[in-house]
């Protein structure tokens, strides 16, 4: 008698728990796409800024502003020149970006275009961004071609990053990060 109501305890416990992740994939599938068109500031190579939000094109990885690399034995401003590239793409049309996720740091992930050029795609096919999570195969074609980053030296932009927040002793919590995340995931906001 004492075993089949562990069993039953024991059930109902699981069974609440996978109507909890239930919740939470639901949660996750039924974001609102979120488009944002029109006039961007363009901040580094991957990130962009319009009526006060950042958005971070998903799926790429571009040098940091101060980031420097090297090219034939010489310094270069990778960083510098992935930012203008990025900001010569947006100038030639009317960009829209679209996104259903946010970041660890609140910003918007999206995908741009300008007319077909997808923007996250042209950035990692010239050299200028690597891929991170997506566009493998442009990637594949700027190393080929030796386009941009590929044409030398260079840090990937995590290990920059990584290397500058250990220079400055600031180091992530990445429970703080995960609890934030849950909290942004069932729209919970802190006060």
């Amino acid at each position: 008698m004492m075993r089949s109501g562990r069993l039953f305890r024991d059930g109902v416990a699981t069974f609440a728990l996978l109507a909890i992740l239930a919740l939470f994939a639901l949660k996750m599938n039924n974001r609102p796409e979120l488009v944002q068109n029109g006039s961007f500031y363009v901040i580094d190579g991957d990130t962009l800024s319009t009526n006060g939000e950042r958005l971070r094109l998903k799926g790429i990885d571009a040098p940091e502003y101060r980031q420097r690399c090297q090219r034939n034995g010489a310094d270069w401003a990778c960083g510098e020149e992935a930012r203008k590239a990025l900001a010569t793409m947006i100038k030639t049309g009317a960009p829209e970006c679209r996104g259903r996720e946010r970041d660890g740091y609140g910003r918007l992930l999206v995908t741009c275009v300008v007319g077909d050029l997808d923007i996250n795609a042209a950035m990692v096919r010239n050299g200028m961004a690597v891929s991170y999570g997506a566009y493998a195969s442009e990637e594949r074609i700027a190393r080929q071609a030796k386009a941009g980053l590929w044409a030398g030296d260079f840090e990937r932009p995590s290990d920059y990053r990584r290397e500058e927040h250990m220079a400055h002793g600031e180091e992530r919590d990445p429970i703080a990060g995960l609890f934030g995340y849950l909290r942004e995931l069932v729209g919970w906001s802190t006060p």
